[in-house]
């Protein structure tokens, strides 16, 4: 099976979205406080955090109403230490050379036809599909968000933590304030729904597929959404599917997260 025919939703995949959106309210229970929320949001983040550095490849489908299907395929990678990402897009022709950079808490996009850098915010839809930086990087969930308790919550065969989060202040997020569901069994997210600062929703996420894969640098294992899909809210026709793949964990060179070395590689 090719990469590609993979993004078509399978029988199993689709009844597995399906008891995702079937939301319903557990037995009653005390409220957890922010301090045990906030030591689940960290559960959460330190199964992601790699503690080094990160490559993986990436495939994006984005479907839009009344326009042909796209599909991306690109590079990630990533330092833990700094908080350092690329990416790179390989595919189609169109965006080859394209993408991301963000060093010192900034974010910059390069179109090589263009020659220049220009400044994104973390709000910026990444090669305009549903998807944002933060969902390729680390999670970092209990530094960007304060967490109030939504009680426990069925997903269908699965029994969730759900909360929502606010983010703090000062902070660039792609999104203000999220509802989030967390496996009670596994710390894995099921769903995020996130919404502007009206209160509009915006955005649903499914991560329907988790992997895990040891680290030499964290000297156990981390774990990634080796699916995600993404609904678009407002343009309901709207949707984007991602699948990481080809994990490595391997050193990578100090110059790779400049802009010189970005450039290099569209000469």
């Amino acid at each position: 099976m090719t990469m590609l025919s993979r993004f078509s939703i399978s029988i199993a995949a689709t009844l597995l979205l399906a008891t995702f959106c079937l939301t319903a309210p557990a037995p009653a229970r005390a409220a957890l406080t922010q301090p045990q929320l906030v030591g689940i949001l960290k559960m959460v983040d330190d199964r992601q955090k790699n503690q080094g550095d990160w490559h993986s490849r990436i495939y994006m489908e984005q479907k839009e109403r009344d326009k042909v299907d796209v599909v991306y395929e690109g590079d990630v990678y990533r330092r833990s230490q700094d908080q350092k990402f690329v990416l790179m897009f390989s595919k189609p022709k169109a965006s080859q050379g394209q993408g991301y950079l963000r060093i010192d808490q900034n974010l910059w996009y390069y179109d090589p036809a263009v020659g220049k850098w220009e400044r994104r915010t973390e709000r910026e839809r990444i090669g305009g599909t549903n998807s944002r930086r933060s969902d390729f990087d680390e999670s970092r969930l209990a530094q960007e968000y304060d967490p109030a308790d939504n009680g426990e919550q069925k997903l269908g065969a699965y029994t969730a933590q759900a909360m929502t989060l606010k983010g703090k202040a000062g902070l660039d997020l792609p999104f203000p304030v999220i509802k989030l569901w967390v496996d009670k069994e596994t710390n894995n997210v099921l769903k995020r729904q996130e919404f502007a600062l009206s209160g509009r929703l915006l955005r649903t996420s499914y991560y329907p597929k988790w992997k895990k894969a040891y680290s030499e640098s964290k000297k156990s294992d981390v774990w990634f959404p080796e699916e995600i899909r993404f609904f678009d809210e407002v343009e309901k026709a709207n949707s984007t599917i991602i699948l990481i793949r080809d994990v490595e964990f391997k050193s990578l060179p100090t110059n790779l997260f400049t802009k010189a070395w970005f450039e290099s590689k569209t000469r």
